[in-house]
């Protein structure tokens, strides 16, 4: 079966407001998503990006606008400003890391959960148990957050090294088997577009 990587982080708005839209269109097309989290400071660092925090208030403003305006349009919860933002990403890493390698549960699932805890629940994807009851809600061991930790360890960098090489410099990103790009969850229409052969 064919399948598609895809590039992402759980602290990242834009992950968490593509919902599960990814899964619909590789489940409509017939492909295998290959979840690959990555260190999203890590990546803009190699790739000339940079922190949001650490943008011009320009920039700063039009971003905060653009989270009103798409977390109306996909009618998803959203605080602007979470208490938790920027929580460390890698322990909810190494989770889907070791779950995509356990298999039976929904990886669509618990990414969005991670991501919803982070930008509409107002918890700490860095702590255990917030990341053990999203492993349980999407159908996963949620012993997965200790076992998969040297696995996770392990694959972690390796996922950012691949994203640089794929030519990834921001999250979410969806690379196809044939190659072609596509940065934004704005951009999952001209994916979904792409594999149905009209662009």
């Amino acid at each position: 079966m064919a399948g598609l990587d895809y590039y992402f982080t759980t602290i990242s708005p834009f992950v968490y407001l593509a919902g599960q839209r990814l899964e619909e269109i590789a489940a409509r097309h017939g492909l295998t998503v290959t979840y690959k989290p990555v260190d999203p400071m890590a990546l803009f660092a190699r790739t000339g990006g940079t922190p949001p925090a650490e943008r011009h208030p320009n920039r700063q403003a039009l971003r905060l606008q653009e989270l009103r305006r798409q977390s109306r349009k996909r009618g998803l919860e959203l605080n602007e400003r979470p208490a938790f933002f920027p929580a460390n990403p890698a322990p909810s890493a190494y989770a889907i890391i070791a779950a995509q390698e356990a298999g039976g549960g929904d990886l669509g699932a618990l990414v969005h959960a991670l991501a919803r805890a982070c930008w509409a629940e107002e918890k700490d994807v860095s702590e255990d148990e917030v990341i053990k009851a999203a492993l349980s809600e999407a159908g996963f061991d949620p012993a997965l957050a200790d076992s998969g930790l040297l696995l996770g360890a392990e694959t972690y960098p390796r996922n950012l090294e691949e994203a640089v090489g794929a030519g990834v410099f921001g999250v979410p990103f969806y690379i196809t088997q044939g190659g072609e790009r596509f940065w934004g969850q704005d951009r999952l229409e001209d994916l979904d577009a792409h594999l149905s052969g009209e662009l």
